[in-house]
């Protein structure tokens, strides 16, 4: 199988593209300092990502503060103290993983069109592409708070098909987490899903993307 006659390729990022667990780790654990908890290991965090900042901040906080009540109030203040610490420490130990360097420059020098479309808020996306020094590759990206709908629902991805001029049946989805290939299978979107990444601890291969990928070189061998 192969996808050569995609023209867009959009990427979800915390888990596919880049591993940013350490340093959303230090921003959890930073908030929760705060209200005089325990902090969390990498292993406790991991299953907590990717549906968005806010539920990461409720899973930490029903972890580490089992009797604390938390209310709209007390969230949205947590979430606060979240979000500052995270940009404090946004691209401090996120690095790409083995092969994303490599591929991103063979897919665009074959001209695909390439896009991101994550969970995370869009204030931090463009700064970790920054530092990573892959911003040139991209040719748009929506966080959670760009649209009034986020992954699993197909909003993002039509948004994005559209924006790059582009149809759903020439696009494709790539991802670790099921609600990529969700989203994915809600816009009736082809999907690419990858095995290393966080997934809630799941299986990849049981949400049923298009291709499972172990590697993220292996992009290669379908475009």
């Amino acid at each position: 199988m192969n996808f050569k006659d995609k023209e867009l390729i959009i990427f979800d990022f915390d888990g596919t593209l880049i591993n940013s667990i350490p340093d959303l780790t230090l921003a959890v654990n930073s908030m929760l300092i705060h209200y005089k908890a325990e902090p969390l290991t990498v292993e406790d965090v991991t299953p907590f990502i990717g549906n968005g900042a806010m539920p990461l901040v409720q899973r930490a906080l029903g972890r580490a503060l089992p009797n604390q009540d938390l209310s709209e109030a007390f969230l949205n203040e947590a979430f606060k103290i979240y979000l500052a610490a995270y940009q404090k420490v946004t691209c401090k130990d996120t690095f790409m993983y083995p092969g994303v360097l490599e591929t991103l420059k063979y897919l665009d020098k074959k001209g695909y069109k390439l896009a991101i479309c994550t969970n995370k808020p869009f204030g931090f996306i463009k700064p970790i592409l920054d530092k990573l020094e892959i911003t040139p590759y991209f040719k748009c990206w929506v966080g959670e708070d760009s649209l009034p709908e986020k992954k699993p629902h197909a909003a993002p991805l039509f948004h994005i098909a559209e924006d790059m001029n582009t149809t759903i049946q020439k696009s494709i989805m790539v991802g670790d987490s099921k609600n990529d290939i969700l989203a994915a299978q809600n816009a009736n979107m082809e999907s690419i899903g990858v095995s290393y990444g966080y997934n809630y601890n799941e299986n990849i291969a049981d949400y049923k993307p298009t291709v499972v990928i172990d590697h993220f070189a292996e992009i290669q061998e379908l475009f």
